[in-house]
Order: C-alpha cells, then structure tokens, then sequence
C-alpha cells in the first residue's frame, strides 16, 4: 500500500427529490432551534445552485424523524436547542443515516468550542462558527463562503476538492491594524492525471515533528498522537486551521489525549523536548534561532492560502533551523495548504509523509503533497503513530 421543508418546492415528496449525483444537487438538512437562522442558512445555502435545503428543523429529535421521511445528503447541526440538543442527537443520526456526514454549528464561545471539539472526536466530520448576531450572518459572505466550500469538499462527486481549489476569503487584522482580506494569489497546479512517486527515505532521526491539518485534522491528531511512545523525546509542532479559542481547547484535549505537555504557542517560548505546541487560531506559529536556542514566534503576517494560521510558514522556518533533521506528517484537509512548505523541506533533506486517501476526511493537503512528489510515505492514519515511533527513535 501507498505507505422538513423543501424550500424551493415545498410540495415535492422525497421521491422526486433527484439521487446525488444525477443534477449535481446535494440535499442538506439544517438542524438549530432558531427559525430566523435557519431561513438565513436556507438563503445562504441556496445561493449556490448545487445545494437544496430538503429539510429545516428546530432540533435533534425532528432531526431524526426528519431522515426516515426525506433522503439527505448532509447535515449542519446546532449544539444548543432543547428538546434534543446536538451533542445528544449526534450519534442518534450517525446510527441512523451513518454514511451523511455532520457539520457542527454554534457560535464562538469557550463552551461550543468544548463541545464542537467533543463531536468531532465522536464522529462529526466538521464544523462552522456561527456569527454571533443575524445582522452579521446577513453580511457575512466568508461564513457563507466557508460552510458551502466544506459541504461540497464533504459530499462532492470526490471526497478529494480540486487540489488548487483555494481556501475561503476571509479579512484579517495585521499587526499595523489594517486589514487584510487574504492571499489571492493564484493556487500553484499540482497535475493528478498521473502516478504517484515517492521519494526514498532519509536515515536522519529527526530533531522535531511538524503536523499541518484542516477538515478532519482533530480526529485524526487524537488518533496519531495518542498512539506515541512517552519514550518519544522530539517536540511535535501543530498547525490545525482553526479559530481562536478552539485551538485553546484543541490542546487541552491533545494533552489529555497523549498525557504530554501541550499548549498553544506563546512568541519567545524556547522549543523544549517532549512537548506540543498547537498554533494558536488567528496566528502562523514559526520557529527562529536565538542564540543557542530554538524559540517560537506567534505572529499575525499576512495569511497564506487564505489561511491563519498556515502549514506553509510554520514549515518553512523549521526547514532553514532543523533542515535534514526534520519529519513532516501532512493529515487530512482541503486545500493544498503546506504543499509549498514541504517542498522547502525536502529540499533541505528533511522528509514528508501523507494520510493516504481512503483514511481521510478530505484528500486535498495530503494529496497536494502526495501528487507533487514530495512524499516518502503514503499511509492510512492507523499506521501513522507507529511509523512515526519507528523513525523517531530509530538508532
């Protein structure tokens, strides 16, 4: 091995309701206990051609009499509703419907990111921040934006997005205090109509673990991470997109996960053995040489693939201070964020792994990598921590 409404027609039974795939329709359910926010969703949503709202109900219980009497494709699901709220109705509709993939929505508090961060390790596939208020869902284009690019990533014809699909446009505050609205240079092609090469291995042990990941990348970091060795000395370093406050939380579960040191970056920390660093939401977390140490920066420079924080930066200041002393692991995501870093890493002799396909949620940045050449290993995410534990300690 390559190591219920339907709001367009709301008289139309479930039968006329064309099969996936025939017109290209993908058919989603919207779960939250707010009218208002479920038209807003509703208009959203149906913006976009390829999508129809089938079903709008205000909680987990309709939820699941919903699915008997329509077919669905995806579900965007709210945490707080009564009745049944999302955490209790989640496993409740993976039983019921387990190949439709959920999406987790609430807004961005520390309690909803708990709890989005607690589906996701049951079962969840992604989730999307609420804005806080209707006004801002009405103008929020880059929400809109976000939620129909993850649902067509997760219910396309592919699982795998066009690899130079670019990220979402978002606007983002730089340190100067002016904004940004993202990096829109074109995405660099990377051709899949061919194989796939790998490069050989390199004999160097190296000095520290980078890990770039997106849509699915919690699940997956539980499942890598929790699987290593306490005998594993080397710091892992993580760049997860996610939001403020989630990545917070995200660390907080990893070290509970892995029983290791595990916090969010913080500028002018020296990098210390054994520990993990998660980049915190809204910065790029990179490495620099001071003196005889190696310290962290956490700073908010321009985003890159639409992304902050990214792959790429965070890779490619490891690749200048560790150069063949470095191991990549690219997990499951979309887009092709650390493509670019990992050339940069290759290059200086350091060596890049991928999730392989069948294991991840979306195949876009293990792909990006895995068809750019720049892979010596291809491997489903269960045999990920042991290769790592292989390579790390290796004499």
């Amino acid at each position: 091995m390559i190591s219920g409404t339907n709001s367009r027609n709301p008289g139309s039974s479930p039968s006329e309701i064309p099969p996936k795939g025939s017109d290209g329709v993908i058919r989603v359910m919207l779960v939250d206990d707010s009218a208002v926010i479920r038209g807003l969703f509703t208009r959203a949503l149906e913006s976009d051609p390829e999508l129809q709202v089938v079903a709008s109900v205000g909680d987990g219980k309709m939820a699941l009499n919903a699915l008997k009497r329509q077919q669905i494709d995806i579900i965007i699901l709210d945490i707080e509703m009564p009745v049944m709220d999302g955490l209790t109705a989640l496993p409740l509709l993976q039983e019921a419907a387990p190949s439709v993939p959920i999406i987790m929505a609430s807004t961005l508090t520390r309690k909803n990111a708990e709890i989005s961060l607690r589906a996701l390790r049951d079962g969840a596939k992604d989730y999307v921040t609420k804005p806080s208020t209707t006004s801002e869902l009405t103008s929020a284009h880059s929400f809109r934006d976000e939620l129909i690019v993850k649902i067509k990533a997760l219910v396309g014809p592919s699982r795998s997005p066009r690899l130079e699909m670019p990220g979402i446009p978002k606007r983002f505050t730089n340190t100067d205090g002016t904004q940004t609205a993202g990096d829109r240079a074109p995405m660099v092609r990377v051709n899949r109509s061919g194989p796939i090469t790998l490069r050989p291995m390199t004999n160097d042990v190296p000095d520290v673990i980078a890990i770039g990941s997106s849509t699915g990348g919690p699940q997956a970091l539980f499942a890598v991470l929790g699987n290593l060795p306490k005998t594993l000395r080397q710091p892992i370093l993580i760049t997860q997109h996610m939001p403020a406050t989630f990545t917070t939380i995200l660390a907080e579960h990893l070290a509970r996960v892995t029983d290791r040191p595990c916090q969010e970056a913080r500028d002018g920390d020296s990098v210390q053995q054994g520990y993990i660093y998660v980049a915190p939401g809204d910065f790029h977390m990179t490495v620099e040489v001071s003196g005889t140490q190696r310290v962290l920066r956490v700073q908010k420079t321009p985003p890159e693939n639409f992304c902050r924080p990214a792959a790429d930066p965070m890779l490619r200041s490891l690749a200048a201070v560790y150069g063949r002393k470095l191991l990549v692991i690219i997990l499951t995501g979309m887009g092709q964020d650390g493509m670019l870093g990992a050339q940069t890493v290759v290059q200086q002799g350091g060596m890049v792994i991928a999730q392989d396909e069948a294991s991840s949620v979306v195949w876009g940045m293990p792909g990006a990598v895995a068809y750019a050449g720049l892979c010596s290993a291809i491997l489903p995410l269960p045999d990920i921590g042991s290769f790592i534990h292989k390579i790390a300690l290796r004499s």
